[in-house]
């Protein structure tokens, strides 16, 4: 198994990076957590996840060794394949992953496409006694008065272009300074200040 790879970056979107070290670029699946962290930079070190299949060897690179670790218990959950376990992590963040966990809240991992209401209970009890969450982190998930709002947004913003983290702040700072709106709204709020 890889532990890491440490390379120049050659090519990446969204979905993944090739990373050439030795003379061989190597293809990697990454998230859009990953992928916020990465732009912009030429030299990048990944900590990777193979999955060895019949037909396929398959590199997941991770920008820190908590998202690999949070992707490998997500991926012991019945149902949740490596597909499905990047998609929670390119729709949220790894500690709002960890907090949703934490604090039961079956509601914000239901949010991301593609996993139900049974998977999002599956991932909930099966990783409950394995997740710890920041105590920060767990209350900014808290004090955030509607996660359905601002994954909304962020989820637009992202998928306009705008990094995750940058979109990120935005938002939270126009919530905070405005309160509550429509999601039309908060997305047009934002694109002023980005």
């Amino acid at each position: 198994m890889f532990e890491y790879i440490l390379g120049e970056l050659t090519e990446l979107s969204p979905a993944h990076a090739v990373v050439e070290t030795a003379g061989i670029g190597y293809f990697i699946n990454i998230s859009l957590q990953t992928y916020s962290t990465l732009e912009g930079k030429s030299s990048v070190k990944l900590w990777l996840h193979q999955i060895v299949r019949e037909d396929a060897h398959i590199l997941y690179g991770f920008a820190d060794t908590k998202e690999r670790d949070l992707f490998r218990l997500l991926i012991t959950v019945s149902g949740v394949g490596a597909s499905t376990a990047r998609l929670i992590l390119s729709s949220l963040t790894t500690d709002e992953v960890k907090a949703a966990i934490t604090t039961e809240n079956v509601n914000l991992i239901k949010q991301v496409k593609g996993i139900g209401l049974k998977t999002a209970q599956r991932i909930v009890v099966d990783l409950k006694d394995k997740v710890s969450a920041d105590e920060s982190s767990v209350q900014q998930i808290l004090s955030t008065s509607n996660n359905t709002l601002k994954t909304e947004a962020l989820t637009a913003l992202v998928m306009l272009g705008f990094t995750r983290s940058a979109a990120g702040k935005v938002i939270d700072q126009i919530l905070k300074e405005m309160g509550d709106m429509p999601v039309e709204d908060l997305i047009k709020h934002a694109l002023k200040r980005l």
